[in-house]
């Protein structure tokens, strides 16, 4: 028997077209896919400022999970993209201990420079997986 799954689709554009949900739960562990700050219509929010960027991937992170019985404090793990490590390392970094930072636990993370996101607008997109306590659901 295999272990059921649960997801979360936010409705962008690429989720339909490229066949992926923005979150998948399956058990304790929850996946969340590659967020970007973007607005409910898939519009980059400040394209100049990936801070703001980062934020609002987070605030997109933080509702997935919350849709499939997690929260930020399960998240374990997180994976951060950015397009100039140089120029927006530090601000992507600093929202990153904004929201972890308080934690007893915060995740282990990894920051990674790319070539490009999907948008040229886009300058950071986060990755994130949780485990939610047994008895949770």
């Amino acid at each position: 028997m295999s272990t059921p799954r649960r997801s979360i689709a936010t409705g962008t554009p690429w989720e339909r077209a490229y066949g992926y949900r923005r979150a998948v739960r399956v058990g304790p562990l929850v996946f969340v896919a590659g967020t970007t700050g973007t607005d409910d219509g898939g519009q980059v929010v400040a394209p100049d400022d990936a801070a703001a960027q980062a934020r609002r991937s987070f605030e997109r992170i933080e509702q997935a999970l919350a849709g499939l019985g997690a929260s930020l404090a399960d998240v374990v793990r997180t994976r951060m993209f950015v397009t100039d490590i140089a120029r927006d390392g530090d601000a992507v970094g600093r929202v990153h201990g904004e929201v972890f930072g308080a934690m007893l636990h915060p995740p282990a993370a990894t920051m990674v420079e790319v070539r490009a996101l999907i948008d040229p607008a886009m300058r950071v997109e986060i990755e994130a997986e949780a485990m939610v306590p047994e008895g949770d659901r």
